[in-house]
């Protein structure tokens, strides 16, 4: 099993975020990222990615953020960001911000895990866990934003043992400096790998049958 060879028995496909106050026309977070999400086309290119892995067996995990009045309860120095989300209610649980965006929500045998609070999608949830029991190897990251949540996940997922690959045109971030930042530095640092959508999928291996 080479570094570009994805098993789809052994491969999750974990995209984070895609969620209504990032995505949606009348999100919160809308008017803040709204025209990178455009440039980038990364409503289509995940609503193609998700269409061809699922077709492919690989599983799919979506790891959504999620905030409530404990969410950081105990956090002494709380970061200006999440500040911001706290007073604003962005992907506050139970609403419509912090619900999947319609066109990319998770079908019948997908993975729902946990929801984090900051950078991390493993920190809090069950995501290590899940992964676990289905004899996962490889994870493969796409979503928001490409320089926090992507990338903060992909780091845990680095030191947990997994082989990390990012999708360096199925995530996106608020400004070009810091998707700049993630695609060109980060991801070479942390990841094993770093594809396009059409270079990971022609990587996925055919579905073993008996």
């Amino acid at each position: 099993m080479t570094s570009r060879s994805y098993p789809p028995e052994r491969t999750a496909l974990i995209v984070v975020d895609p969620l209504n106050d990032f995505l949606a026309e009348d999100g919160k977070l809308s008017g803040q990222i709204g025209a990178m999400l455009d440039r980038l086309d990364l409503r289509a290119q995940l609503d193609r990615l998700l269409t061809a892995a699922r077709d492919a067996g690989v599983v799919i995990c979506y790891a959504p953020h999620g905030l409530n009045a404990d969410a950081f309860a105990g956090v002494r120095h709380v970061l200006p960001r999440f500040r911001f989300a706290l007073d604003n209610q962005v992907f506050w649980e139970g609403t419509y911000g912090a619900d999947f965006y319609p066109p990319l929500r998770p079908r019948d045998g997908d993975v729902v895990v946990g929801r984090h609070h900051m950078f991390d999608a493993f920190a809090g949830t069950d995501l290590d866990e899940q992964l676990g029991r289905r004899g996962i190897e490889k994870v493969v990251l796409a979503g928001l934003t490409s320089q926090t949540c992507v990338e903060g996940t992909g780091r845990h997922a680095l030191e947990a043992g997994y082989h990390v690959t990012f999708l360096v045109d199925a995530v996106a971030d608020f400004t070009e400096e810091a998707h700049r930042a993630a695609l060109d530095i980060s991801y070479p640092t942390f990841g094993h790998e770093a594809l396009t959508v059409d270079e990971f999928l022609a990587a996925v291996e055919p579905v073993r049958t008996a």
